[in-house]
């Protein structure tokens, strides 16, 4: 553990070099997402994406982290990106979904949560989704 709480991996430095092993910065930016640090996945799995471009795993986590951050217009352009590679996936859509309902846009959060559905209804992530969306909108509205 370090002094913030994090776990140690999480704390880990990233080299300053040139050249990664295939998967190390997307292990180490899915570390960063897990323990909450968003900045930092964003960081890493941008310079991730930038080496390989055609990882979806790695634009996945872009996407995702730029979402956790309110970087809405980076992750639209990763999910443009994602549509050409996974586009027809229910972690494609269950992602997308989760994004429009950070940005509090329920009924596009809703179509893709069920479109990932229709693609495998005994998905876990889906079934959460969804049930995350109907907590959303019972709950008051407050500005």
């Amino acid at each position: 553990m370090s002094s913030y709480g994090d776990s140690a991996a999480s704390v880990k430095d990233l080299p300053d070099v040139s050249f990664y092993k295939t998967d190390e910065l997307l292990a180490l930016g899915k570390t960063q997402f897990k323990e909450k640090n968003y900045g930092m996945s964003y960081a890493l799995f941008k310079r991730s994406v930038e080496l390989f471009p055609k990882d979806p795993q790695a634009w996945l986590g872009f996407a995702a982290s730029a979402d956790q951050i309110g970087r809405f217009d980076t992750s639209d352009l990763a999910y443009r990106q994602l549509a050409t590679m996974i586009g027809g996936r229910p972690e494609y859509y269950n992602n997308v979904g989760y994004s429009y309902l950070l940005r509090g846009n329920l009924q596009q959060a809703r179509r893709n949560f069920l479109k990932a559905y229709e693609l495998d209804p005994s998905n876990q992530t889906t079934a959460n989704n969804l049930q995350l969306l109907a907590n959303s909108t019972s709950l008051a509205k407050r500005t």
